[in-house]
């Protein structure tokens, strides 16, 4: 399969490896035409991994990872929006404000979402929020955990997510899938981030998941 991936660091780039390893064609991108960074990083992969703009992933992806910063993540979905139409944007982004140092707050939360700020600026695709919740490591690789633990997804286009789910399950060794709901559930999975970075300072890790439990 042809993926496009926004964004060049390390959840692109995490997600984008594990991909090519896989066999896929992968295209990771940003902003310009040329980038040291992701030029040595399709070097070190190699296989099928390419380079460009966001235009060019969107282009290329017959289905789209959206992994960049959250303070960028709208500028890059604008600058992709001609390649996405009638597309899958897998939306991993969150929306993290650093301007007061650490631990970060969220620029936006409550009645609204980045991923719904997204599906907004790009109404062509069809977006999916999902793999926010845990790092990028355990992203492509669960089993590290040592334990099956849940991912969630959310989006208004349930054949979208069903897709999604499935890519989950198949390519990157997710059991528990969880369908919150439309689009607008990202409110909540995103503003689990704050608790998630609590969790990282307490147990002194990035290697944790949760685990739903039913009656």
């Amino acid at each position: 399969m042809k993926i496009g991936i926004l964004g060049t660091g390390i959840v692109g780039e995490t997600i984008g490896a594990k991909l090519v390893a896989l066999g896929h064609d992968v295209k990771i991108s940003g902003r310009a035409a040329v980038n040291e960074k992701a030029g040595a990083w399709v070097a070190k992969v190699g296989g099928k991994a390419s380079y460009g703009t966001f235009a060019d992933a969107a282009a290329f992806g017959e289905l789209v990872f959206h992994c960049t910063k959250g303070d960028g993540a709208v500028d890059a979905a604008r600058a992709a929006r001609a390649g996405l139409a009638g597309k899958i944007l897998v939306d991993v982004t969150n929306p993290l404000d650093f301007s007061a140092g650490f631990p970060p707050t969220l620029f936006v939360s409550g009645r609204d979402s980045l991923g719904e700020r997204i599906q907004r600026e790009v109404p062509e695709a069809k977006v999916v929020k999902t793999l926010n919740t845990v790092n990028c490591n355990v992203m492509v690789d669960p089993s590290r955990l040592g334990a099956d633990s849940d991912v969630f997804v959310s989006g208004d286009d349930a054949e979208a997510k069903a897709v999604v789910s499935r890519f989950l399950r198949e390519q990157l060794g997710w059991r528990e899938v969880t369908d919150l709901g439309d689009l607008t559930t990202a409110r909540g999975t995103e503003s689990y981030l704050l608790l998630w970075i609590r969790l990282m300072g307490a147990l002194k890790t990035a290697d944790f998941n949760i685990k739903l439990v039913r009656a």
